[in-house]
């Protein structure tokens, strides 16, 4: 917490930041995983790339809104997605600055079974069931923007990190949420959060986000991506924000 707003970034290949913390946190977590889980893989935003061939995975944005991180602007994440045979069924994502704690449980088509639910700081959340209007929210991200050339139903927001604009959907505060380049570490924990609280979140381009793919290598891969608070509202949202892909 004490490099927060005091650490240069620098520019990696993909064009997003990168600090010291980052590095410094990936190996951290990698090392926490491998001494508790050996026989589990992990792909990491910072060093491992290439989706291994696993039963179990661990997918960890280490800082996620690494941009916000280093301006001291609270809103940043640590992001962790277990999968299991490609396909995520727990999530977990913590928000140091503001004490927020997410965190859900959701198998989809992974063949697994269990409780099933989306948490808040240990209450249970749920995404909302009201109707689109301008008093209701819908999350940008800033390679997004050219969406709003066109009328759009709700008030915009902006927040500058991938996975919390996701789990406002995911807790009732917006109705949906659009990231036009987000990669896999940004979503794999909201994927199931989102699901396990009552939304969706579908790919913008023709192929499922889900399972991943065995010796992918991820780390120039975008899935862009929409989530909205239910499955009805796709038909709404999605003629709106197709132009980012």
């Amino acid at each position: 917490m004490a490099d927060v707003g005091k650490l240069s970034p620098t520019l990696k290949e993909d064009g997003s930041l990168v600090t010291q913390a980052d590095r410094w946190a990936d190996q951290a977590i990698r090392e926490a995983i491998a001494a508790k889980f050996p026989e589990h893989g992990v792909l990491t935003e910072e060093t491992a790339h290439i989706f291994p061939n696993t039963d179990w995975c661990w997918v960890i944005d280490p800082i996620d809104g690494t941009t916000n991180f280093t301006r001291g602007i609270p809103l940043w994440a640590i992001s962790f997605g277990l999968l299991y045979q490609g396909i995520p069924v727990f999530g977990f994502v913590y928000l140091p600055q503001v004490q927020q704690s997410f965190y859900g449980y959701w198998y989809g088509k992974s063949g697994l079974t269990g409780p099933i639910g989306a948490y808040l700081n240990g209450e249970p959340i749920h995404t909302s069931s009201d109707t689109p209007s301008k008093s209701h929210l819908f999350n940008l991200c800033a390679r997004s923007i050219k969406i709003l050339r066109q009328p759009f139903p709700c008030k915009i927001r902006m927040l500058g990190i991938a996975s919390y604009n996701i789990l406002l959907v995911s807790s009732g505060a917006a109705l949906g949420g659009v990231e036009a380049t987000p990669k896999i570490w940004d979503i794999a924990a909201v994927w199931v959060i989102l699901q396990a609280a009552g939304g969706s979140l579908i790919s913008l381009k023709d192929e499922a986000i889900f399972p991943l793919e065995i010796g992918r290598n991820y780390a120039t891969y975008s899935l862009p991506c929409l989530a909205v608070s239910r499955s009805e509202l796709i038909p709404l949202f999605k003629p709106l924000v197709d132009c980012i892909v």
